[in-house]
């Protein structure tokens, strides 16, 4: 049966503090918005040197908003600023329509893109930690909600009217995580102890990080154009065409204002990029927000105590910009489009040159009773060159190691 769109008031304050991104930001939340399953009717905007502490707007703005969700007979209003729990009631009875901050948004598009068991109760997780403190004055608005955005999740299931269960839910939730976090931490050493060099895909979200892991590997990742599309990791084995073998693993995207009961939730799947030794940083090269969604991701790296670990930049949908009129500003990089079959030679000579980079060379030789060694060394290190000398009988080999590759000669005698 079609269900009909949810309309929406979404209403955001141009403060001193957020002006530079203000704009970006508003269109942003129309996207999330979209994403959700909702339609923008209206966009409230004021400007001031700061919030409201009561209402967010003015009394005067406020008054407006009452009278254009009647106007536009809307079902929701989004403001795009985080709610306290106080503000979150006064706006709630002012309007007398469901109201959500840009917080509840996000929570609910993660809450729709869940898949597996540790997704869905890492969302959970994050929607309860968010909701606890706003239980006192709910009652009436929540038992109007019926559904819709910013209720999908543990807000249907009416946990709402008992804290205490809420707080034995979040134990029981904290439980189960830190035995998917030790299962995956156990996969972890398991794959780093088998000497696999690591590479992890980050990046705003809808970058095209599925999309480029899909034409690396041929992962069938879930693609699509929309914020969020892939929330759980995911690892595929992938073989440069020298035979090198390394690990892509996909992650869930970034985004401003990424809620911090996210990022707490979400560790063990952080960890995975936290762990990698390389990183691509995808970046959406046609958005007319480039700059701040660069900034947005280097930003939570920082934060995330991922700044050390080597990056590439990918600067992807190249096909949808002029290439007169781009300019690069992160280093080093390469401009691809994944969508295009032909680019995959671009995007694996940029990563080739970022190992030997990143590795240390080699050259030496071996006897030809240790050919049988080249199959293994081909798929552990990097090889540029390999030759047999008929008079010497040896196989000269020159390539590139990681800095803790059991291949690099330490003494004559290993070889």
């Amino acid at each position: 049966m079609f269900k009909e769109k949810e309309r929406v008031v979404v209403v955001g304050v141009e403060t001193a503090d957020n002006y530079r991104y203000f704009e970006e930001s508003l269109r942003e939340a129309a996207n999330l918005i979209e994403t959700a399953q909702g339609v923008v009717v209206h966009e409230v905007i004021q400007k001031r040197p700061a919030v409201d502490r009561k209402t967010i707007v003015g009394k005067g703005k406020l008054e407006e908003l009452v009278q254009l969700i009647d106007a536009y007979e809307a079902d929701l209003v989004v403001f795009n600023q985080e709610l306290t729990p106080r503000q979150s009631q006064l706006l709630s009875e002012a309007c007398q329509v469901k109201v959500i901050d840009r917080v509840q948004l996000i929570l609910d598009i993660f809450a729709m893109r869940a898949q597996s068991k540790a997704g869905k109760l890492q969302v959970e997780l994050a929607q309860l930690n968010y909701l606890l403190p706003r239980l006192t004055g709910q009652g009436a608005a929540l038992s109007r909600l019926g559904g819709g955005i910013g209720t999908r999740g543990p807000g249907e299931t009416k946990l709402e009217t008992d804290r205490r269960h809420i707080r034995n839910k979040i134990t029981n939730i904290k439980t189960e995580l830190k035995e998917v976090a030790a299962s995956r931490e156990r996969n972890r050493q398991k794959r780093q102890s088998t000497g696999i060099f690591q590479i992890g895909l980050i990046g705003y979200t809808n970058a095209g990080k599925s999309t480029l892991l899909n034409r690396l590997t041929n992962a069938e990742a879930y693609s699509q154009d929309q914020l969020f599309a892939t929330l759980d990791p995911l690892t595929k084995q992938w073989q440069l065409a020298e035979g090198f073998e390394v690990t892509l693993t996909d992650t869930v995207g970034f985004i401003q204002d990424l809620p911090t009961q996210l990022i707490e939730a979400f560790q063990s799947t952080l960890e995975e990029s936290r762990n990698m030794d390389l990183l691509l940083h995808v970046v959406d090269a046609s958005s007319a927000d480039r700059d701040l969604q660069e900034q947005t991701v280097l930003k939570l790296m920082d934060e995330l105590e991922m700044d050390d670990v080597p990056v590439l930049t990918v600067y992807n949908k190249m096909d949808q910009v002029e290439q007169a009129d781009f300019t690069p500003t992160l280093f080093p990089h390469i401009q691809v489009s994944a969508k295009r079959p032909e680019d995959r030679q671009v995007i694996e000579a940029g990563i080739r040159q970022r190992l030997m980079e990143l590795f240390i060379p080699y050259e030496f030789e071996l006897a030809v009773d240790q050919g049988y060694k080249l199959t293994k060394l081909t798929t552990d290190t990097l090889v540029i060159n390999q030759e047999f000398d008929e008079e010497q009988e040896v196989y000269r080999v020159a390539g590139f190691a990681p800095e803790n590759s059991r291949w690099l000669p330490k003494e004559e005698s290993e070889w």
